[in-house]
């Protein structure tokens, strides 16, 4: 089989950028409209089209059409014939939502509960898209600012306690001293009426001001207050964890773990889902009763992730997913990278540079900043000639 060109979607919801996609691709600069996501999978929300020798192919029905020689045998058995990853670049412009997303068991619960409802899949209060699970790895390609997780109830406590409104006192009281303080501090900071959300979120904005220029947590509690001037989604950063991962550092987001992407550039990668329960920061759907059965309120600690050598010119990022590995490769002029010929299906992205990619048979297409290619399991190997950097999706092997 070939080496494939991809047709990607983009996503172009209001948070994105005009700009980060639109440069990756050699687009012209800025679009016209936002550009948050490019998808690269078979989600069928943004399915991408696969082209070799001029034949231009959705690559959901290729991969139905010949599964074991694009995924491999073991990944078509594992995974029902089916790519398991979705593999996205997301421009972050604006803050997106404080969201979660549901484990397996949970999204199949969920999917078919909606089904039986009748809600169309894409309709707006929709919450389940689809029957899985979304874990899912960020890595930064520009400085990327993000909430992950929990802090502990005492950190936490200790940072809202300054700009705290009057309404959430009692229940900041009981984030100090009870077992369930977090999950009851988000409860009530998540069911306050409009009429209270407004005043406490006016009140939140006026004790922060004065603290944002020495803090990053009241900050960012500053800009998305301005942002969403009536939600107390705003007191996020102090109740989360706020991470600014440098470019090339990665954070993993299991099912079920709090947070909102606030700025940057970053390549994701995550199971084949959409399924997204918001709790603010979003003119979109908000189900606080399915968030609230969702999330774990636990006290999170973030290991930043760094990416590690495994093979001359590739590295990756551990993380527990079975569906998905995120790695890097890196070819110079005199050192060109050389695939393993065990593998699983990938797909590869051009972030920077020029060359050349050929396959075992010596068919070669080149390779620029944007470009993107399926590499069925079945090629014994590969090679990545110029300079070059490029990140890998694949699925993980038993050994890695």
């Amino acid at each position: 089989m070939p080496i494939y060109r991809l047709e990607n979607v983009i996503q172009p919801y209001a948070w994105g950028s005009r700009t980060a996609i639109a440069q990756l691709l050699g687009l012209p600069s800025p679009s016209h409209t936002p550009q948050a996501e490019m998808w690269m999978g078979i989600h069928p929300k943004g399915p991408s089209l696969a082209v070799a020798d001029g034949v231009r192919i959705s690559l959901k029905q290729l991969i139905e059409q010949r599964p074991v020689e694009i995924l491999g045998a073991n990944v078509a058995d594992r995974f029902d014939n089916t790519l398991p990853y979705l593999f996205k670049v997301l421009a972050a412009e604006r803050p997106l939502s404080i969201q979660a997303h549901p484990n397996k068991k949970q999204a199949e619960a969920g999917f078919s509960a909606e089904e039986e409802k009748g809600v169309p899949r894409d309709a707006p209060n929709r919450n389940y898209r689809d029957d899985n699970h979304k874990p899912e790895i960020i890595c930064a390609v520009t400085p990327f600012w993000g909430l992950n997780g929990f802090r502990s109830p005492e950190d936490a406590a200790e940072l809202i306690e300054p700009v705290c409104p009057a309404i959430l006192r009692d229940a900041l009281g009981h984030l100090r001293n009870q077992p369930d303080g977090l999950q009851s501090f988000f409860a009530a900071m998540m069911t306050l009426s409009p009429a209270q959300c407004e005043r406490a979120a006016t009140e939140l904005r006026t004790k922060a001001a004065p603290m944002a220029e020495a803090s990053p947590v009241y900050r960012w509690i500053v800009v998305l207050s301005q942002a969403y001037p009536a939600d107390m989604g705003a007191l996020s950063p102090a109740l989360l964890n706020l991470i600014c991962l440098d470019p090339g550092q990665a954070m993993y987001l299991p099912a079920g773990q709090l947070h909102a992407y606030l700025d940057g550039v970053g390549i994701e990668l995550m199971a084949n889902s959409d399924n997204v329960l918001r709790g603010g920061l979003t003119p979109k759907h908000v189900d606080v009763e399915q968030l609230l059965c969702v999330v774990r309120f636990e006290t999170t600690r973030i290991d930043v992730l760094h990416a590690n050598v495994i093979r001359n010119g590739e590295s990756i990022y551990q993380c527990p997913a079975s569906e998905f590995v995120l790695g890097v490769i890196h070819a110079h002029g005199d050192r060109p990278y050389r695939s393993p010929s065990k593998r699983s299906v990938e797909m590869l992205l051009c972030t920077s540079g020029n060359g050349r990619i050929e396959d075992d048979r010596k068919r070669s297409l080149a390779v620029k900043k944007g470009d993107s290619f399926l590499i069925p399991a079945s090629l014994q190997s590969y090679c990545v000639t110029g300079d070059l950097t490029l990140y890998k999706a694949a699925v993980p092997r038993k050994n890695q």
